[in-house]
């Protein structure tokens, strides 16, 4: 009797901690995020280099890596509330040696993406080469699959997500459901939290949060962008098509990068 007794009483004490803690866990839902994107210049370099282009393409190659860091860098925030989010670059970043090899659309791509999350809709301003679209859409459906994975990103433990997007594109996400906005870095949201962590691993490019600061957010820090042409992704996709029709193989990660 006594150790049944012990027992209950055991049960009890757990039970009352865990609802305890539950009700103190916080949930962000207003702040700003900063976030790192990091390309892998040398691996990006590498895939470039084929048996017709090789002759100048490994000596150039070679060049740059005695002049040139292995990782280009660039900084970009995410502010949100639980209702809308505005993602941004900012003008500042790691300086690299004037080299036509560091130039790579995917690695160079500055979108600004604003969207609603009670409407499921984005507005996205995107440079392609010399024009500059404004893409109005509804938000990416991604079939994310989660994982039991977990990783601390700028002091959130998050779990992984998988998914393939654009029928090839491979995607590693790391969300924290601490912060209770279903958002991420450029058009990537979709997940129960907030994507801290991003990587396209055969892209070999990522964005990962470097600091999270929990504020409010006024309106007028999450107006969408307005110049550009206007257009949908449908359209976007029939532009980049007509635009890259003859350029063969080279067409294919170009007009991925334009997609994201």
């Amino acid at each position: 009797m006594k150790t049944t007794l012990k027992y209950i009483i055991l049960f009890a004490v757990i039970f009352i901690s865990s609802d305890l803690f539950a009700q103190n866990i916080h949930f962000v839902q207003n702040g700003v995020i900063e976030f790192e994107k990091r390309s892998n210049m040398y691996a990006i370099i590498k895939k470039k280099i084929n048996k017709d282009n090789e002759t100048y393409m490994n000596d150039a190659f070679d060049q740059y890596k005695k002049n040139n860091p292995q990782f280009k860098a660039a900084k970009s925030t995410l502010s949100f509330t639980k209702d809308k989010s505005l993602y941004k670059w900012q003008t500042v970043e790691e300086t690299m040696n004037n080299n036509w090899l560091s130039t790579d659309v995917l690695a160079d791509l500055k979108n600004t993406i604003a969207t609603n999350f009670d409407l499921q809709s984005s507005t996205t301003q995107k440079s392609v080469y010399e024009d500059t679209y404004l893409v109005k859409d509804s938000i990416r459906k991604i079939n994310w699959k989660i994982t039991d994975e977990t990783r601390e990103i700028a002091g959130y433990e998050c779990r992984r997500a998988n998914a393939i997007i654009m029928d090839s594109v491979y995607v590693v996400a790391y969300y924290s459901n601490q912060i209770a906005v279903s958002g991420g870095p450029e058009s990537f949201t979709g997940l129960p939290g907030m994507i801290l962590g991003l990587a396209l691993p055969h892209e070999n490019v990522t964005w990962f949060a470097t600091k999270v600061t929990e504020i409010a957010v006024p309106e007028k820090d999450l107006t969408a962008p307005t110049k550009g042409k206007p257009t949908d992704n449908k359209g976007l996709k029939a532009i980049l098509l007509s635009a890259m029709k003859n350029w063969g193989e080279y067409a294919h990660p170009i007009y991925k990068a334009f997609s994201l």
